[in-house]
């Protein structure tokens, strides 16, 4: 489906340069204000008191946040769980405050404010729960990471996995870089994003990939530059239409999903503009870099054809 198309191809390659040293630039920041002011990370991977209130009529939950943070606790995270009435909430870990003290104090301000308040459940998340959340979600990273390469590298070439793992990779560093620079709090529903954004931008890497080696077998004249230029071109119709709608359903969530989903969608809005980004500007520049060329995707057959008297044809490549 193409909306409209472009008759004359863009030269993208020809400000390559410009756009990975910008690439290089935002990933270079990224990577500084990671190590200078780190994540801010979740009760899930710090620790602390998980909470599970009910009610009797639906919770107004932006009321019990309040009343929460009311207490002094901050970073609080309240949502709903299972059903409108019944209510999260985690609570971060304070020095020299139990787990048990800090549930009943929540729970006499909220029982204060609505009697028929119930707590269903309380327990304590240690750090070492959290400390093993963080690395296994590293390792979920790293075994994306190794399945995208090894997928590319048998799917087209190792150029084409370098350039798109590299590409990723600057996707995700540059979401990481934007939640250490505002710290803003990163939870298990912003690494689940952050993998989403690895398969998504992935995808449009591989359609622009897929389209490059198309080009080599059509066209024989053009060299390579103009190959990708062509590729990217005649892609840019699928590619307004595919993230513009993931788009918008991406800011409904962000605009209308509550906190509860507001960084969730934040992660996925960064990882999705700088996707298309890094897809054209970013792993098809690279693949550019790396010399990628007709012979690397079209291997040429040799056969050798006889007839009955054993007269040999020829060779066609």
């Amino acid at each position: 489906m193409e909306f409209f198309k472009i008759k004359k191809d863009i030269p993208f390659m020809k400000n390559a340069l410009v756009f990975n040293a910008i690439s290089f630039l935002t990933f270079f920041l990224a990577v500084f204000f990671l190590f200078s002011r780190g994540l801010h990370l979740s009760v899930e991977f710090t620790g602390g008191t998980v909470m599970e209130v009910s009610y009797t009529q639906p919770a107004d939950v932006n009321k019990v946040r309040g009343i929460v943070a009311g207490l002094g606790f901050s970073d609080v995270q309240v949502q709903n769980f299972g059903s409108a009435r019944d209510v999260m909430i985690r609570l971060p870990a304070q020095k020299g405050v139990s787990s048990a003290q800090q549930s009943e104090s929540v729970m006499t301000a909220l029982k204060a404010a609505t009697p028929d308040a119930t707590m269903r459940r309380t327990e304590f998340v240690g750090p070492q729960v959290g400390e093993e959340l963080a690395t296994d979600g590293l390792k979920a990273l790293a075994f994306v990471v190794i399945g995208i390469m090894l997928y590319l590298a048998l799917r087209f070439e190792w150029k084409f996995a370098v350039a798109a793992i590299v590409a990723n990779l600057h996707d995700v560093i540059i979401i990481l870089g934007f939640f250490a620079y505002f710290q803003w709090e990163f939870s298990l529903a912003v690494l689940a994003a952050v993998l989403a954004v690895l398969g998504y931008s992935v995808n449009e890497s591989v359609v622009i990939f897929d389209r490059i080696r198309e080009n080599f077998r059509r066209f024989r004249k053009l060299n390579t530059v103009q190959i990708i230029d062509n590729a990217i071109t005649s892609t840019i119709s699928r590619t307004i239409i595919t993230h513009g709608c993931t788009q918008i359903m991406v800011l409904s969530m962000l605009l209308f999903g509550g906190e509860t989903l507001h960084y969730f969608a934040m992660a996925l809005t960064i990882g999705i503009c700088f996707g298309i980004y890094s897809s054209v500007f970013v792993a098809a520049a690279i693949a550019m870099w790396l010399g990628i060329q007709r012979e690397d995707l079209i291997k040429p057959v040799i056969k050798k054809d006889g007839d009955q008297d054993g007269e040999n044809a020829g060779a066609v490549v």
